[in-house]
């Protein structure tokens, strides 16, 4: 596993604590051994010493499994910490396509618990079971040395043992994937109810969106059953064949002992070796269960790590350089579904500073076409070119930095407005962020909050209104200071009032920019250099305002439309 590599110092620091404190065991086998034959002679001053002589090993014991604890604890954390971060940088690559057909719930699952299970079995592999083979083995060759036909009474049960262990742990896989799928089933679930929280109280729909959480639930709760009535099982079978086997020693000792072939003093040095070995078998048994519900964890963790982005960068992919904002659609034909074609053979060029309305019906191909731009999906067939660029020729962080996107929904995150104005930049430059957010009709309303700039935004940013969140998008938009800049329906959705002032902060944000507005609203695009008309992703016309009425073809029939009502 390439994440255990850099952590191998550290781990082989604990394993030399951990070889430390099982070499103690058959010295403090030893030492009860010899304790027990000095109390049986009443030499109680040679008692003592060999019972000073056991504080130390426990003190010595104890320092080693401190240093195994801790060293194994930072590897294992290291190791989950690294795992997370590494999953969620390559979900970051993976195309819009993939999320919008995965439940975030699920992905939400994968990255915590999951990956918390795997970090968690990393460190009961260091710090329980390897430790417990090791005294397994420790303990089992000096029960040989003391007595080899005890010790094989001991452990003739012990493949039968090994092979029901084996047998439960591949069903222990089955229903652990199986109990691992629901959680992040119902995690999705409730992600989802959440978020939908204001819906669901409009429409009284509490009873059934409790009615569909508590069936998730219960198939959750039935899966988990499944896994605890099998790891149950197991510890009860594996425990009455180990009992059955110590009966065995005892029946066998005390005959050895009345042939005088073994004393007192030596039955009782093997029975504590034996009881040496109970917590090791029980911890070794509980850890394969462990181990078995972690791979369902990893299986479900690297299934993700696999998944290859449909948007990758060309091998020798170059920066690309400051645009004056020229963009060329030639031939583009694409399709989500590549049987149904959403855009066909569309061709097209906008010269810099050139602002282009795109109108149709919802279904058109409107947001397909400017999805297009910055990569969020790649032509089916032909090219789209910046400046005369290839964009698949070009960084993606080099080509979406130079885009602005104004969308109709804005995303805020939790944290404060600032943060959410300067979103993606690692410095906070407050005079910058001041700036952008008077552009954008912002500071007056940001200003009335108690701390400003500073005022926490909630999740997704409920706490404000439609058009002050839309002003903030328009303020991140204004500080990125992007050549090209794509506006996605930035008014539909507000009021007359907050309308005029998003119009306003964007007709100061358009200037001297390559614009793409997809509006259902004629009246905010009649300022536009050209209008392009789609329908069933063709472009059926294109012109000015003017051009297209004096057409008096489909643009037409929607300007009368919208405002003959």
């Amino acid at each position: 596993m390439p994440y255990l590599r850099p952590q191998t110092p550290v781990i082989g620091l604990a394993l030399v604590c951990t070889l430390v404190f099982t070499a103690s065991w058959p010295i403090l086998i030893k030492l009860a051994e010899l304790i027990a034959d000095s109390v049986g002679r009443g030499q109680l001053e040679i008692t003592g010493q060999i019972a000073g002589l056991g504080i130390l090993v426990f003190f010595i014991r104890s320092l080693s499994l401190y240093g195994q604890d801790v060293w194994i604890a930072e590897a294992s954390l290291q190791i989950a910490h690294q795992l997370r971060c590494d999953v969620y940088a390559h979900l970051q690559r993976l195309g819009l396509n993939y999320f919008e057909t995965t439940k975030t719930g699920d992905l939400s699952y994968r990255l915590t618990e999951d990956t918390d299970r795997i970090g968690e079995a990393i460190n009961q592999l260091f710090h329980q079971f390897v430790p417990c083979v090791l005294q397994l083995i420790v303990v089992l060759a000096y029960m040989i040395y003391m007595n080899w036909q005890l010790t094989l009474a001991a452990f003739i049960i012990a493949p039968l043992m090994a092979l029901l262990v084996t047998m439960f742990g591949e069903r222990l896989l089955d229903f652990s994937r199986r109990s691992q799928n629901r959680i992040s089933d119902l995690s999705a679930l409730l992600i989802e109810f959440l978020s939908g929280i204001r819906l669901i109280q409009a429409f009284a729909a509490e009873n059934y969106a409790l009615g569909r959480f508590t069936q998730e639930a219960e198939e959750n709760r039935k899966a988990r059953l499944g896994v605890e009535k099998i790891k149950v099982f197991q510890m009860v079978l594996v425990g009455f064949l180990y009992a059955t086997s110590i009966l065995l020693v005892f029946f066998l000792g005390g005959w050895q002992i009345s042939q005088a072939n073994l004393t007192a003093s030596q039955f009782v040095g093997f029975l504590a070796a034996a009881l040496m070995l109970v917590d090791p078998i029980n911890i070794t048994t509980t850890n394969y269960n462990t181990f078995k519900q972690a791979q369902a964890s990893v299986d479900r963790v690297f299934e993700l790590v696999q998944l290859t982005p449909n948007i990758q960068e060309a091998q020798k992919a170059i920066a690309l350089p400051p645009i004056t904002g020229r963009v060329t659609y030639q031939n583009v034909s694409f399709g989500y579904n590549p049987q149904q074609p959403v855009l066909k053979n569309l061709s097209f060029e906008v010269q810099p500073g050139e602002m282009i309305a795109l109108v149709g019906h919802s279904g058109a191909g409107k947001t397909t076409l400017v999805n297009l731009l910055p990569r969020f999906y790649d032509p089916d067939q032909g090219e789209i070119l910046i400046d005369g660029l290839n964009i698949r020729d070009v960084e993606l962080k080099s080509l979406r930095q130079q885009i602005g996107i104004v969308p109709q929904d804005t995303m805020l995150f939790s944290g404060t407005i600032a943060e959410n104005i300067a979103f993606g930049q690692q410095d906070l430059d407050l005079a910058a962020i001041e700036k952008a957010a008077r552009i954008a009709n912002a500071h007056q309303f940001i200003a009335q909050f108690s701390q400003g700039y500073y005022t926490y935004v909630g999740e997704r940013g409920v706490n404000l209104s439609g058009g002050q969140r839309q002003r903030i998008a328009i303020a991140r938009a204004v500080l990125l200071n992007p050549r090209i800049l794509i506006l996605d329906e930035a008014t539909s959705a507000l009021d007359s009032e907050s309308e005029a002032l998003v119009q306003e902060a964007l007709e100061r944000l358009l200037r001297d920019r390559t614009v793409f507005v997809i509006a259902h609203r004629l009246a905010t695009v009649r300022q536009a250099n050209r209008l392009f008309v789609l329908e069933a992703g063709q472009m059926i016309e294109s012109g000015t305002h003017q051009e297209l009425l004096q057409q008096n073809g489909r643009y037409a029939q929607f300007y009368a439309q919208q405002f003959s009502s």
